[in-house]
This record gives structure tokens, sequence and C-alpha cells, in this order.
């Protein structure tokens, strides 16, 4: 994934190809030439996993590792590429000055990746739009985001992990009855019906195969912007080839493995939890002990599709991204002072008008 990786020479002018979106080729914009993403279709093998307590041990095979050369941003803290020839660029996460200088690291090598699928201008076009429904952003950043200023396309960091559960529980099965009690209402007595719960003892097992428990592995983005990116759609994910990432940034990943498995383990953890109170079935559950035994633990680095717009307004940075599959976006929201006090008084004048018309009819 070092910069020389992603530059795909092409055969008719010798400028740089890259990926297009469009029509999932590669693609000249001096000639025009294209060219397709070899090694693509349906005879590419399913991805392969890797085991995880191998990758613990520093025991993974040696073509499952890869030297990378990332600079880090000392704003956000994201890694991401540099082609050799530039030595200075903005941080597409937050909009910082960088430089080059960060040396050459030992990393996993991706094993799958989501293709773009939607173009630059297609992803701003969701972005401007999703502004345009926000009543209270600024009128400047609407039309400074408008004015057409290029979204970075980025390749973000994921772990999925697979593994086996088998998990035993005891607890207590509950179940709603009503029991008569006489009462004294306003002098009358009255029979009412009062809820009880009965709890039975109960214990099992439940078992559980995770495939793909999706874990964002880098911190440059807030994690409420990733996930409310979702759903991928993991089923069309492709054997990782450097060409998707012609033309593209690639974020290096900076949650590490371990780090990323105890996320997963949460998410399977509260999977778990809701099995098992299936199981207890009744009105309602109690779990008094809950063991999960947990094997065959494997695990993917794979990379998803981010359109990415970084503005620094008055000061401010603000986020935008876009799912580079599904259009969905996320972001900053920002609030402009002048309309929220403009609708502020404007309320209130509504409030005195009505108040004033009831004054009159009274």
């Amino acid at each position: 994934m070092t910069a020389p990786d992603h530059r795909f020479p092409c055969d008719q002018c010798g400028a740089d190809l890259r990926f297009s979106p469009e029509d999932g080729r590669l693609i000249c914009d001096h000639c025009g030439h294209e060219e397709p993403v070899e090694g693509t279709g349906p005879w590419d093998a399913p991805l392969a996993e890797l085991d995880y307590r191998a990758a613990l041990d520093a025991a993974l095979p040696g073509a499952e590792m890869q030297d990378v050369r990332q600079i880090k941003c000392p704003n956000c803290g994201a890694e991401f590429e540099l082609d050799e020839a530039t030595h200075a660029a903005e941080c597409p996460f937050c909009a910082t000055p960088v430089v080059t200088g960060t040396g050459v690291q030992r990393r996993i090598k991706p094993k799958g990746v989501l293709p773009f699928a939607l173009s630059e201008a297609e992803a701003h076009k969701a972005m401007t739009d999703w502004l345009g429904r926000l009543w209270f952003a600024p009128n400047g950043l609407q039309a400074y985001a408008r004015k057409g200023r290029r979204m970075e396309g980025i390749y973000v960091p994921y772990w999925t992990f697979d593994a086996d559960t088998k998990s035993q529980y005891s607890g207590a099965r509950g179940t709603i009855y009503h029991e008569s009690r006489r009462v004294i209402r306003e002098g009358r007595s009255e029979t009412v019906q009062i809820q009880k719960i009965r709890w039975t003892p109960v214990s099992g097992r439940v078992a559980r195969f995770f495939d793909d428990v999706l874990v964002l592995a880098a911190t440059s983005l807030p994690k409420r912007y990733t996930d409310a990116l979702e759903p991928w759609d993991l089923s069309l994910m492709l054997p990782y080839r450097p060409q998707y990432l012609a033309g593209f940034r690639a974020e290096g990943y900076t949650v590490d493995l371990e780090t990323g498995f105890a996320e997963a383990r949460r998410t399977m953890d509260r999977v778990i939890r809701r099995d098992v109170m299936f199981d207890i079935g009744g009105d309602s559950q109690r779990i008094d002990r809950l063991e999960t035994q947990v094997s065959a633990v494997t695990f993917k680095h794979v990379l998803l599709p981010v359109w990415l717009a970084a503005y620094r307004y008055r000061g401010k940075t603000y986020r935008f991204v876009v799912n580079g599959r599904s259009g969905r976006v996320r972001g900053e929201r920002p609030w402009s002072a002048w309309k929220i006090a403009i609708a502020v008084v404007l309320g209130l004048a509504l409030a005195a008008g009505i108040g004033y018309l009831a004054a009159l009819q009274q």
C-alpha cells in the first residue's frame, strides 16, 4: 500500500490511470484509454480468513504482511498516504496542513475491498442535498460547500471477525399473573386486578456462529459518523486489488487487532444476551450467570469506501462523510446563530399575536 503500488501507467500515453466508480474499470483521463481491473470476475476465490491467535503471536505468513509509508496528522491522528511527488497537503479528515515525515511500518495486508460505486459528483450532490435540508445551517457554509471544492475518496480500514460461541446460562423466567384485591375508592368497595410476576428458575445453553462482525479500525472519524453510514453489503466484498485504490487514498489502521476484537466481543455479547433472553422465554427474563466460550476466531483487514469533505469555516472545521456505495451522509451539524435568533424572534412574535387575538375574543 505504498504510493507506487497505487499508480498504474496508461499503456497508450503513460499518464496515471484511475479507478472509475461509474465504470468499474481503470480510466485514463488524458487519452480516454480504459482497462479492466485484472483478476476480477466470477473466478475470484472467496476471501480467506486469517487466524487471530497467530496474528497476536506475530506468526502470520510473510505474504500477509506489507511495508507501508504513511503520514500522520498531528491534529486528528489519522494516518494516510501521499504519493512520492507530494510533500505537503491538507489532512482529508480535518483539513489540517501536514507534511511528509512518517517512516515505513509493518502492517497486515488488506484481504478485501468494497470498491467505490458513487462518483465524486454524486457524493458531492448527496452532501449538498443533506446540507440543504438543515434549516439552521449557516448559508455561508452551504454556499462554500456548493462551490464545488472536490471531495476526497478515502478507503477506510475495518476489521471483520468470525467466531464460534457456546454459552451457558442460569437465571429465571417471569410469568405475569393477576390477583384480585378489594380496595376502597371514594367510599365504595371495588375489586381491582394487581399484576404480579412469578419467577421460575431456569438454565440452558445457546450457541451462535458470528460471521463478519465489523469493527472500525481507525479513530480519525467519530464513530457515530461511520456507524451512521451502515449498513455495508459485505457480501459484495471483492478480493483486494491495488487497482481499486488508483486515484484514491487509503487510511492506515490505528486500532490494533486485539483492541478491535475487544470491540467485536462487546457486539457479540449483546447478541448472545438477546439469544439467552429469547431462550428463557416467558413474559420477563432475568440472567444471573452467563459464561461464553469463544473458539475458531478468524479475522480480515478490509477497506470500505467513504467520500470525505473537511471545510474550515470561520475558524471551525466541519466534516462530512458519504457512504461510497449507498450515498448515506453524516457530518457535523452546523448552526447559524443568526437563523436561530430570527426563529426565536419570529416564534415570540407569533406567540404574542396569538395571545393578542385570544385577548380580543375574551
